[in-house]
């Protein structure tokens, strides 16, 4: 069977089964469009990074009928978010004072929400999962032609996937972004790089997502399902390598000065390199998001920092916002660039903005130079004391622009092929 090459057809094909991708089909699909999903893993188990939510990608998912099924697998509620220093509670921020059913962070594995998803896609005529194939490149009639499809190769063969749309959705090392010849360039505005790990919390839920500055830097906490802590330890970017050269005690060392309260469960849990995780910190924004047959969505149209929880939420929000441009265009038969930009006028401006964003809170809460030193509490307190403080909190949570999802269009039957 490895030399033969399988032919699918459908409507929309989706390259990725991440948030955006499997959100995407599932809204899709809903509508009574057909989609098949192509994915690089074989299953679900692999580590994630993204595994917070915010209230508007909570609200997504709930319209989507995927939240409470994802809570039942396991999840922790973060009612807080807050800054400490040496000195005591810089920032104190309580989620629940954004009011609605959605008024908190949610800690939830990346795998939850994904099973979630997929069951659902699976319970829905005209879907198709094409999983452990990696695509190679993308179908045109001609060099320049409309993107018509995908081919795929895995260890069962090649897959060839004719679609009316291809989306994008493989992350922010996007292969369908740079098949399609789409400029993504790296943009390192973020001053820090993160280790990650999660250490043992019998102590039960804190509640909080929290971010400690202390001498060793700044390391942000906050619960993991089934009852652990996650932690990421923030050290200048690109400095790593030469930190790994002294040791894993040495790692521990500092993270110990940075939070002392985690010293003794950091000591018995980072016992190699190997138990810690780098993740490389930048922002990337694709030079466009559409073109003839093909949409870019989550981070394969734009990369943020892992700080802020933002990654998972705009990639839900992108799907919510595609899903109407899609079933308009493909009711008209017309899927050119033309009937896709209004997926990325609507996106693109709030995308930009919570970029902006994430850069000045990065700078501000792990800024190393002296006047982000100086400007920290200043600016904590008129959070706080002041009327900027809800409506910041409610900017973070939802966004700069609010998202709909079209339940309308549920239901609505099949969109026809053109003539």
């Amino acid at each position: 069977m490895s030399g033969t090459t399988r032919g699918l057809r459908t409507d929309v094909c989706v390259v990725g089964a991440g948030p955006a991708g499997l959100a995407t089909a599932l809204l899709l699909l809903r509508s009574g469009i057909g989609v098949t999903v192509v994915e690089r893993a074989g299953d679900l188990h692999r580590e994630f990074r993204g595994d917070v939510l915010q209230p508007g990608g909570a609200l997504v998912l709930d319209r989507l009928g995927a939240l409470a099924g994802a809570r039942d697998r396991g999840c922790r509620e973060l009612g807080r978010f807050c800054v400490t220093g040496d000195r005591g509670v810089l920032l104190d921020v309580d989620y629940r004072r954004t009011g609605g059913p959605h008024d908190h962070l949610l800690s939830i594995p990346q795998p939850h929400v994904l099973a979630e998803l997929l069951a659902h896609c699976r319970e829905l005529p005209g879907f198709d999962l094409v999983g452990g194939h990696s695509v190679r490149s993308l179908l045109r009639d001609t060099p320049d032609g409309p993107v018509r499809g995908v081919r795929a190769t895995g260890a069962g063969g090649a897959v060839e996937v004719e679609a009316r749309v291809v989306v994008g959705a493989d992350g922010r090392f996007s292969k369908v972004r740079a098949l399609a010849g789409i400029d993504a360039p790296r943009q390192h505005v973020f001053d820090s790089d993160v280790l990650w790990f999660r250490v043992p919390w019998p102590d039960g839920p804190t509640g909080t997502a929290r971010i400690h500055r202390g001498a060793g830097g700044a390391v942000i906490t906050y619960d993991v399902h089934p009852g652990e802590l996650q932690v990421g330890w923030s050290l200048p970017h690109g400095s790593y390598r030469d930190l790994a050269r002294q040791g894993v005690e040495h790692v521990r060392d500092l993270v110990g000065q940075a939070l002392p309260e985690l010293a003794d469960v950091v000591a018995g849990r980072v016992r190699s390199l190997q138990d810690l995780t780098l993740l490389d910190v930048f922002g990337a924004r694709a030079d466009r998001w559409v073109d003839d047959g093909l949409v870019l969505v989550g981070d394969s149209a734009h990369t943020h920092s892992p700080l802020g929880a933002q990654g998972i939420n705009l990639a839900l929000q992108d799907a919510a916002v595609l899903h109407p441009v899609l079933h308009a265009a493909l009711g008209s038969g017309r899927c050119d660039r033309s009937a896709l930009a209004g997926y990325e006028r609507e996106r693109r401006p709030a995308v930009e903005a919570a970029f902006r964003f994430q850069v000045a809170q990065s700078r501000m809460l792990f800024g190393r130079r002296r006047l982000a030193r100086v400007l920290r509490p200043v600016v904590a307190r008129a959070v706080v004391g002041g009327p900027l403080g809800p409506r910041l909190t409610h900017r973070v949570a939802h966004g700069s622009r609010p998202v709909v999802v079209r339940a309308d269009l549920f239901g609505t039957g099949a969109v026809p092929q053109p003539a």
